[in-house]
């Protein structure tokens, strides 16, 4: 008995946990390290399934080195260089380059490399479709 109890608590659970779960929707236009920082640590001190959806540029693709993210399929992630600030907004920085590759699996690393995207300042967009089927990111279930 106490397994179908436990079975069913996870069935009905389960749903309610991907209900719940996070999402990049306050951070889709990118900003500072800082700001995301927080939330990345939230995301992995939990476990719980973070979502990339919509529109995710800059470091808002830090969240595909959550732990336990997901990607949906129509989710449009856009790639650049870090750069720095104030005067230096316009200059690439390495070390917010490196942070940012440093949060990419190596197979989404490597292509990111290799097709000149951290070296540019400019966006460059892969879809989650292709992030899901050629970088191997998990799709987020269908709510």
């Amino acid at each position: 008995m106490r397994r179908v109890f436990a079975f069913a608590f996870v069935m009905l659970a389960a749903p309610l946990a991907a209900a719940r779960a996070d999402t990049s929707d306050r951070f889709s236009k990118g900003g500072w390290y800082e700001n995301f920082a927080p939330a990345i640590a939230r995301a992995n001190a939990s476990g719980e399934l973070f979502r990339i959806r919509g529109h995710c540029q800059s470091n808002c693709t830090l969240f595909l080195g959550v732990r336990n993210v997901c990607v949906e399929r129509g989710a449009r992630l856009l790639f650049h260089a870090g750069h720095g600030r104030g005067v230096n907004r316009n200059t690439i920085n390495q070390g917010s380059t490196q942070r940012m590759l440093d949060a990419y699996n190596p197979k989404l690393r490597q292509y990111v490399l290799a097709k000149g995207y951290m070296d540019k300042l400019e966006f460059s967009a892969i879809s989650g479709a292709r992030i899901i089927d050629e970088f191997g990111y998990k799709e987020c279930p269908k709510r």
